[in-house]
């Protein structure tokens, strides 16, 4: 009965997957909100990347609520092994490979600095806050893993998540008071195609990348904790 029902199912899936590309050719903007995104993103945001003009300017208030998901989950992950009684005796932490304490040695501040150029630079090429703040949180992961028995400074990440959502929130107000509405794009859009550009988005992208990348490292660093 169950395979019947999936065959079903492919069957209308299929269907209306054909009646869409008839209606709409292949390639062509599915929608007049896309469409009118590439025509006048470049122009309106200053920024090349619409994909990061999209999320960060025209749709600046969904990511702040994606930036409080990803903050309730870090602290949701920190309540529940504060609740978790720590065990007093630990094992003998073993020695990484040579590979890996070698490669954390070297490869730490390279992958640092790769993730800050991601975020620095999203409104100019691919990536954003997210994308190097998580590239961030993988370099202290290769120091976990490779570094045995280092750990994050507590107080540091908690300093640098909260500098981040605490401008993430405050560029926004300004646009507010500045414009009208929160999130706006308030400051000059610059020269095309250069660094110092697009407004207020490399501001959002520097505090998403500070905030997103200190709350994945806090919580590999709690699980790791807790794992050993």
């Amino acid at each position: 009965m169950r395979r019947i029902i999936g065959i079903i199912l492919l069957i209308i899936i299929a269907f209306g997957v054909i009646l869409m590309l008839e209606k709409i050719p292949f390639g062509t903007p599915k929608t007049r909100v896309g469409k009118y995104y590439i025509g006048n993103g470049i122009r309106e945001t200053g920024a090349p990347n619409i994909v990061t003009s999209v999320v960060i300017n025209y749709r600046g208030f969904d990511t702040l609520g994606e930036v409080t998901v990803l903050f309730i989950a870090a602290l949701g992950v920190g309540a529940a092994f504060a609740t978790v009684e720590k065990k007093v005796d630990k094992k003998m932490i073993e020695p990484a490979s040579l590979i890996l304490s070698t490669g954390c040695r070297f490869l730490f501040p390279f992958i640092l600095l790769l993730g800050t150029y991601i975020f620095v630079h999203g409104h100019l090429t691919p990536g954003g806050g997210f994308q190097g703040g998580a590239i961030i949180a993988s370099a202290f992961l290769l120091i976990y893993l490779g570094c045995r028995g280092r750990r994050v400074n507590e107080r540091k990440a908690k300093t640098a998540e909260s500098l981040g959502g605490l401008i993430f929130v405050i560029t926004g107000l300004l646009g507010l008071i500045f414009g009208g509405y929160f999130l706006l794009n308030f400051l000059p859009k610059g020269t095309i195609r250069t660094l110092f550009s697009a407004g207020i988005i490399p501001i959002i992208n520097v505090a998403i990348g500070f905030k997103v990348g200190s709350e994945l490292a806090t919580i590999i660093d709690n699980m790791l904790e807790e794992s050993e």
